[in-house]
């Protein structure tokens, strides 16, 4: 589950280093309103597409673990069910 709160804390940080790393080059570098327009529109794009790459990558992950988990409990019941005998009327009387 910590992978989980790791993998957003990523995201968030990517995405405000982006928006500064955009708000700096506006600043520091002007450009007409069309190029201005179009890096933005660019950069937009290339940070939907890393989003969608990430969010593809977790589910990815999110599903391995969960085949993960489901083969081990299921190895688990069968040892289980292995081990258990049903129980039997008991002869007290006898020796072993």
């Amino acid at each position: 589950m910590a992978n989980n709160d790791n993998g957003a804390g990523i995201l968030l940080a990517f995405i405000a280093g982006a928006a500064v790393g955009a708000a700096a080059a506006l600043l520091f570098a002007p450009a007409s309103g069309e190029e201005t327009r179009e890096y933005l529109g660019q950069k937009a794009k290339e940070g939907r597409d890393r989003a969608a790459e990430a969010a593809r990558q977790g589910r990815e992950v999110l599903n391995k673990q969960r085949d993960t988990l489901t083969t081990a409990f299921d190895r688990a019941r069968q040892q289980f069910q292995g081990q258990t005998t049903p129980l039997g009327p008991r002869d007290e009387g006898q020796d072993a």
